[in-house]
């Protein structure tokens, strides 16, 4: 099949098969007629599972990691669920930043909504912003110290 018929079986564009096959993911066989390249039904096995492997996240060098190990006869499973297990452990991470970082944008919103607007001085770009570091370096500094044994323990 050619480059059209493999992307319309698989619901892409020509140009995500041709990406995939000028970086080598993909090694379609080449007439010696008219140069054409013609994928095989191992070449759609393999697109397919490059999307759904970047469906879950994988990058193009973990994909081509993976198939290194397929292409030599190794099965590639326990490496995945490596990468899987690692992939989830970071989106954690990322997902506790962002829950954070809302946190704060929601704070920002209530806060600043009863503050009026000013204009910048000499030394002052946006009070709310500013004033934003100053609440948060003042909250971390609490923070410590309350952590802090005092000299009466």
């Amino acid at each position: 099949m050619r480059v059209n018929q493999l992307a319309k079986n698989l619901n892409i564009t020509g140009d995500t098969v041709r990406f995939y096959t000028r970086i080598g993911l993909l090694s379609p066989a080449k007439s010696s007629v008219n140069g054409y390249k013609d994928y095989s039904d191992k070449d759609q096995s393999r697109m397919q599972f490059i999307l759904s492997a970047r469906n879950l996240g994988f990058s193009v060098d973990e994909i081509k990691v993976i198939f290194s190990r397929t292409d030599q006869g190794e099965s590639a499973c326990g490496l995945v669920r490596q990468m899987i297990q690692q992939k989830l452990e970071e989106t954690e991470k990322q997902f506790e930043e962002m829950v954070k970082l809302r946190r704060k944008l929601s704070n920002a919103v209530e806060d600043w909504s009863h503050k009026p607007d000013k204009a910048p001085t000499g030394n002052m770009i946006c009070h709310l912003i500013e004033g934003t570091y100053a609440e948060s370096s003042q909250l971390e500094a609490n923070r410590d110290s309350s952590m802090m044994p005092s000299l009466e323990d």
